[in-house]
């Protein structure tokens, strides 16, 4: 398995508590490189843009630049 896959799994099991998904958001910003990283913000307005997607975006933002 690989990093994305992994930080993709720990998301879906922390996304009940805004606090520990965003905790665990940054890590996996932080692990995950180059064309993932766009992927997994991808993937996470997919799973969970409806409910933290202001998080999601500004959590993305400095990674992104």
């Amino acid at each position: 398995m690989n990093m994305l896959e992994l930080c993709k799994q720990v998301l879906l099991k922390v996304s009940f508590d805004r606090l520990l998904f965003r905790k665990e958001l940054t890590k996996a910003i932080r692990w995950v490189k180059g064309e993932e990283l766009i992927q997994l913000k991808n993937w996470c307005l997919d799973q969970f843009g409806e409910r933290y997607r202001e998080l999601i975006l500004l959590s993305f933002k400095p990674a992104l630049a």
